[in-house]
């Protein structure tokens, strides 16, 4: 029987994760530089997630080894947001954020191929409609404006993301807590932006009230929210059916940028995103449905391919 309390905790997770164009693009509109708005989003949702741990007397102490391992795993991290925010002034922020999403793609591909997991017909076939997806919403470009800049930095975000993601299951802190885990990265993250808005000219103020909204929320709400509603939700139906229920990333994402900030949504835009939610899905299905093929019984599991459960995913 489905949990339905896991359930909604998983849809929030995706979307509220979607909705980081709608506090994102006003902000690169008013001029704030990249660094800027990436440090304010971490720093503020690091004071956040601080405030929870020390209300539910969550232990943030972890060991100096730990401190290394987690501060180069943040660099991974930084990679998937900054390419990704790179990537919304070269593309419409629903095409961005679909091509993100391709991360799980990425994971299965390693595992594959750099630490020799077994194969199946399902990822063979993940992939393939993948590419399909890329290619046309790549090809929407004569009719959509879309940049193959943009789709470049887009990819590149969900690479680094899918890196980190393996990064994480292969070291010595993948049994760590999550909320921790991502008090540290989201805290390190915070500290790197700092410096990387210092080369770009020193951090920027926020430009007007509205602007200090909208980091407000887009630390609060696509951080901090999806984040904590993601830890309840693999708890309470697993991190399959959690990861399946992120399509709603992209296609609040694209909801978004169509409804709010008018980007051109066409006939190929529909069926590139479609491909890519499909290919995804069957990726993270992928062992489900290799074990239900051999026995005859599609059996329920919680483990994802080559990822922890409980390190999928942090966005």
């Amino acid at each position: 029987m489905l949990n339905w309390k896991g359930f909604l905790y998983a849809v929030i997770t995706s979307a509220t994760f979607g909705l980081i164009p709608l506090f994102t693009l006003p902000l690169l509109r008013a001029g704030m530089q990249v660094p800027s708005i990436l440090f304010y989003r971490f720093f503020i949702a690091v004071l956040m997630l601080g405030v929870c741990a020390f209300f539910t007397r969550r232990s943030l102490r972890v060991s100096a080894k730990e401190l290394g391992v987690l501060g180069a795993l943040s660099l991974l991290y930084i990679g998937s947001a900054v390419f990704l925010f790179w990537s919304y002034r070269y593309l419409a922020s629903g095409i961005a954020t679909t091509m993100m999403f391709l991360y799980p793609v990425f994971v299965a591909l390693i595992m594959i191929y750099v630490f020799k997991e077994k194969n199946s017909v399902w990822t063979m076939a993940a992939i393939v409609l993948a590419i399909a997806g890329v290619a046309l919403l790549s090809w929407n470009g004569h009719e959509g404006g879309v940049s193959f800049t943009g789709i470049l930095l887009a990819v590149l975000s969900g690479f680094s993301y899918g890196i980190y993601i393996i990064a994480v299951n292969k070291s010595s802190v993948r049994d760590m807590p999550a909320d921790k885990l991502t008090f540290y990265v989201f805290a390190f993250t915070a500290v790197c932006m700092l410096a990387g808005a210092h080369f770009k000219g020193g951090l920027q103020d926020a430009p007007d009230w509205k602007s200090d909204l909208n980091l407000t929320l887009l630390a609060l709400i696509p951080t901090v929210v999806s984040n904590l509603t993601l830890v309840q939700a693999i708890k309470l139906i697993g991190s399959t059916f959690s990861s399946v229920l992120g399509a709603m990333e992209p296609l609040t994402a694209m909801t978004v940028g169509v409804l709010v900030f008018h980007e051109p949504f066409t006939r190929s835009t529909a069926w590139g995103v479609a491909l890519i939610i499909l290919a995804v899905t069957l990726v993270v299905m992928a062992p489900a449905l290799e074990k239900g093929y051999r026995t005859g019984k599609f059996l329920y599991i919680t483990k994802v391919k080559g990822i922890h459960p409980n390190i999928l995913p942090y966005h």
